[in-house]
């Protein structure tokens, strides 16, 4: 049985919320959870990060039921269903001078037989806690994580750095993309945690893991509101889910 609780909020500054989610119902036949943070001009954001999640959810559950079971196919569905939704934001964004240049980040988790499929483009983040552990299972694909990750810069410095929020790669800013898929496992009393770049720019891992492990039911306000108190610089979305 798998139980989740979800919050998304405008935060402190912005004028509008461009993240949007989505979240199954218990008894959904596939258990699929959607989380992204849209950019671009006026309204383009907010269209893009809805519309990325609404074409990606609907391609996965059209043709998730034709899919042999194994994790190499499941794998490939969901690759295809963000490569799916890049090319139909792609395309919108052509059509209306407003919306050009608008792109969203994806997360999403496909859970199924005690494992959880993720696709993920941008430097929106999935969390997985175990026991007394959570562990990061996404790597952002910004500039600042590619410093790091050249070890240019080191993980304290990259907290604060100028250029923290220029992406490589999002959804919709390019006719192809490359979303990272993989699969994890996700047992008994595991808790995922999926959010924006507004929850982690504003507050600790260490205080995300403390919240969603002490209660998922109230873990998407406690944070929303500890980012806020912090300052709000952005919107800020939560979705926990447990394997309960």
């Amino acid at each position: 049985m798998i139980k989740a609780y979800a919050k998304s909020d405008v935060g402190k500054v912005r004028e509008m919320n461009q993240d949007s989610f989505s979240v199954s119902e218990p008894l959904d036949d596939i258990q699929l959870y959607f989380l992204a943070d849209g950019m671009g001009g006026y309204n383009g954001g907010e269209i893009a990060s809805q519309l990325a999640i609404q074409t990606a959810k609907s391609y996965i559950q059209n043709n998730f039921r034709e899919i042999p079971k194994d994790r190499d196919s499941i794998i490939q569905l969901l690759g295809s269903s963000m490569e799916y939704a890049n090319m139909v934001v792609y395309e919108k964004s052509k059509e209306n001078p407003e919306l050009e240049g608008m792109g969203t980040t994806l997360e999403i988790a496909l859970i199924y037989n005690n494992k959880v499929y993720i696709g993920h483009i941008g430097d929106s983040r999935i969390y997985r806690i175990r026991n007394e552990f959570m562990r990061k299972l996404t790597q952002d694909h910004s500039y600042v994580q590619k410093l790091v990750k050249d070890g240019t810069i080191t993980k304290e410095e990259a907290e604060h750095h100028p250029q923290k929020n220029m992406l490589m790669k999002a959804l919709g800013c390019n006719a192809f993309i490359e979303p990272d898929v993989m699969v994890k496992g996700f047992l008994k009393d595991d808790i995922l945690v999926m959010c924006s770049d507004g929850l982690t720019n504003m507050v600790s891992q260490e205080d995300i893991f403390q919240s969603a492990k002490k209660s998922i039911e109230r873990a998407p306000k406690e944070l929303i509101d500890l980012a806020n108190e912090k300052g709000g610089f952005d919107n800020i979305t939560v979705v926990v889910i447990k394997n309960i």
